[in-house]
């Protein structure tokens, strides 16, 4: 039976005692500061930048935002959780600011955009007591040492992608989605409304709100702006993430080590892997290569944890004016993130209305304004990525390797069919095969799976914050097996509402565990056996029954090793207490080992040599593209011959070339297509993948190519006279060549190897 919600409301118990000395206090956090410093000086950042973006975090972001978040919900009692949740009420904050001088077009007063949320903290005296924590109830050491400890990970996490992506203008391959971004973060520096910068003229639909707080942080703090994006920016967004979640873990677990565990292993663990010999389709809720993802999850989470005040009976009073906001932001940030939370919010409400016979005005209020503001999202933000999901139960597949190379071998990522080949065409043998293979992924994903006990137990069913975690992570993976898109991002469903999962673990571990001594337990057995498990290889032959076995194996060893366990445990206790909460401390503890394990490695190895020739980028071709944005006005429009990776492609076109914009910072007549709405929307057509297919506009195409291959004056004069171009990126290495005559139509102004840059007179 469920509890009633007035005793789910109650304070949740709360340390209490001194705050520790100074210099105790901080040495945790001196570990992640150190070792974030060195590997920014390591990878090619300086001093100066390190400072000044740290700085700007600290006073633009944090300190706003915890005065904020303590005058409209109050202090934690601690100084890290105020910080954590400030610093994600910053970002909102931070966002709203860019909102308004990008609409006013007077980006020059952002920089006093967090001064005026500061000042009436300083002249109100009412507001004075928000500059300090209130009524203190401080952590232990402890959490600190498990938290700074994670931070660490997530440093060493994003280390190696640091070591091979270079920084512009050094040249190298980087991966094309950090140049379409960096390209975003240069047009979110102009006015609203905004343009595809590949494309111009093209309204830009997409979620590009992490462009946009990068873009502040450029603006405000005059650094780079590929540097924000590619070293400085993501592990603060990450830490962030990190204490905003173990703060919502101890309020709904009410015990300080349930909130470490489960704030650092919901964004550093992984799945367990088991000694499997591939990794399951869902792994970090972070990603180097795709900010959007990683930006979303501090605002999520500040929106869950008003959610949970509201589903316990708690008032929100102040803080219902940041729900549509939040909501706003989030759709801005992840077209995928608020879908889950509205299914685990409609959940909950569902149960809790179940329960109390009558509708809960309050919750039901928080999902009237969410929806909203999912809708006005959609509207702003969706384009044509979210506008190509489709329904294809079961087209996640085609990504795991064990279907892949097997059933679906023959499957074409087209959303052509209701099931993908491989499924439909599946005999007897095969339906065994996949449901032994999503058997796998459910155990491996089980740190973040395993809180849907909480569900059914006595002591946990009555939570409603359970209902609601829960039901993200539901809907998440069943979002990602249901849908279909070319490039497989109906993942993000599962990977943004994987903390939340994790969450949900471990509260369900703090309530249902008899002291600390189980806890400790499972999870250093878990750890142990998640790093000492033994590696299957893959399979030799590419057959549903070598596949089968080498998924299987790992996990009747596992299964061996918990049975002989627990009946040793069972054996000298004599009694079966305790046996739960021990199998989700293993979970909690193989996930974080798994992800220590496979993010310390990747920080200590050599980069693996791979041969991605095609689609390197000349040094002295990003140099002619540092100076055209070092020299360029920031509405000047620029031509160019680039427009497909390989450069100089004969075979075939991929359109994903993002880097003239992207480092040059202007916006192109047409560079690169690969991501546009109308192009996306294309995928298979003609037997093509959306990067393949041909330019949207040919005739615009045509015209530009002719500019740069025939230098003829009529055909400048008509892209000039159409378009506005100011200026010209010829590159003698992209298909086609460069016309001679061209220098006899417009002004060389600077060349740097292959590229000569001409000015329009």
């Amino acid at each position: 039976m469920l509890q009633p919600v007035e005793m789910a409301a109650s304070p949740v118990a709360r340390p209490a005692g001194r705050f520790p000395r100074w210099p105790l206090a901080v040495l945790p956090w001196l570990f992640p500061a150190a070792a974030l410093v060195v590997a920014l000086l390591d990878t090619g950042v300086s001093g100066s930048d390190i400072f000044l973006y740290g700085f700007y975090f600290t006073v633009d972001i944090v300190l706003p935002g915890t005065l904020v978040h303590r005058a409209l919900r109050g202090s934690r009692g601690n100084l890290p959780e105020d910080l954590g949740l400030g610093a994600a009420t910053g970002l909102l904050l931070m966002v709203g600011g860019w909102a308004l001088t990008a609409a006013a077009d007077k980006h020059v007063l952002l920089p006093w955009w967090p001064a005026l949320i500061v000042v009436p903290f300083l002249a109100v005296p009412r507001l004075h007591r928000h500059w300090k924590v209130g009524d203190p109830r401080p952590l232990p050491l402890r959490w600190s040492w498990i938290v700074a400890a994670g931070l660490v990970l997530v440093v060493a996490s994003q280390y190696p992608g640091w070591t091979t992506t270079p920084l512009p203008p050094v040249g190298g391959v980087i991966y094309q989605d950090l140049f379409y971004h960096l390209a975003l973060v240069h047009e979110m520096t102009r006015a609203m409304p905004f343009q595809v910068p590949q494309m111009l003229g093209e309204p830009l639909r997409y979620h590009y709100l992490s462009d946009a707080d990068i873009a502040a942080a450029g603006l405000i703090t005059k650094i780079d702006p590929a540097v924000v994006l590619l070293r400085l920016w993501i592990v603060p967004i990450a830490g962030t993430a990190i204490l905003a979640l173990a703060a919502l873990t101890r309020e709904l677990s009410g015990k300080w080590w349930a909130g470490a565990l489960g704030g650092v292993t919901a964004i550093v663990g992984l799945p367990l892997l088991l000694g499997a010999a591939v990794s399951p389709i869902g792994g970090s809720p972070i990603s180097g290569t795709s900010p959007s993802q990683t930006y979303g999850l501090p605002l999520l989470t500040l929106l869950v944890t008003l959610a949970v005040d509201v589903l316990r009976g708690r008032p929100l009073r102040w803080a219902w004016i940041l729900i549509f906001p939040l909501g706003l932001a989030c759709a801005g940030a992840k077209s995928s993130a608020l879908p889950p939370y509205v299914a685990g919010l409609l959940a909950a409400l569902v149960i809790l209305t179940f329960r109390h016979r009558r509708p809960l005005l309050p919750g039901f209020a928080l999902l009237g304004l969410t929806v909203a503001a999912m809708a006005l999202g959609f509207r702003l933000f969706a384009g044509g990525g979210a506008g190509t999901l489709g329904f294809q139960p079961l087209a996640l597949l085609h990504w795991a390797d064990p279907y892949r190379l097997t059933l679906g071998r023959y499957d074409t990522v087209d959303g052509a069919r209701s099931l993908p080949l491989g499924v439909e065409q599946v005999g007897t043998a095969g339906w065994l095969f996949l449901v032994g293979l999503l058997t796998w992924w459910v155990v491996a994903q089980a740190p973040r799976l395993l809180g849907l006990v909480g569900l059914i137990t006595r002591k946990t069913r009555g939570e409603p914050a359970l209902w609601l975690l829960n039901g993200m992570i539901v809907a998440g993976a069943g979002a990602a097996y249901l849908l279909w898109h070319p490039a497989a991002s109906q993942v993000y469903f599962f990977s943004g509402a994987v903390p939340f999962g994790t969450v949900a673990v471990a509260v369900v571990l703090a309530r249902l565990a008899r002291g600390w001594r189980p806890v400790l337990a499972g999870a250093l057995a878990g750890g142990a056996w998640a790093l000492l498990a033994p590696r299957m290889p893959p399979p030799v032959h590419d057959r549903l029954g070598s596949w089968l076995v080498t998924l299987a194996e790992p996990l009747i060893r596992t299964a061996i090793v918990v049975v002989a366990v627990a009946a040793i445990v069972v054996t000298l206790r004599r009694s079966w207490q305790g046996l739960l909460p021990a199998l989700l401390a293993a979970a909690l503890g193989g996930g974080l080992a798994t992800g220590a394990q496979v993010q310390v490695r990747a920080a200590l190895a050599e980069p693996a040599p791979v041969d991605r020739s095609g689609k390197l980028i000349l040094t002295e071709e990003l140099i002619a593209a540092k100076w055209l944005d070092e020299h360029a006005g920031r509405d000047d429009v620029v031509a160019t011959n680039v427009h497909c990776q390989p450069i100089d492609w004969v075979s075939g076109c991929d359109a994903r070339a993002f880097w003239v914009a992207g480092v040059g910072g202007r916006r192109t007549v047409i560079e690169s297509w690969g991501y546009t709405d109308e192009v996306v929307a294309r995928h298979g057509v003609n037997g093509l993948g959306f990067a393949q297919q041909p330019a949207p506009d040919i005739l615009r195409y045509l015209l530009n190519q002719r500019v740069f291959t025939d230098g003829k004056a009529d055909d400048l004069a008509r892209l000039r006279s159409l378009y506005g171009v100011r200026w010209l990126f010829a590159d003698d290495r992209a298909f086609g060549g460069v016309s001679p005559h061209l220098s006899e139509l417009a002004t060389p102004r600077f060349s740097s190897g292959p590229v000569t840059i001409f000015e329009l007179p």
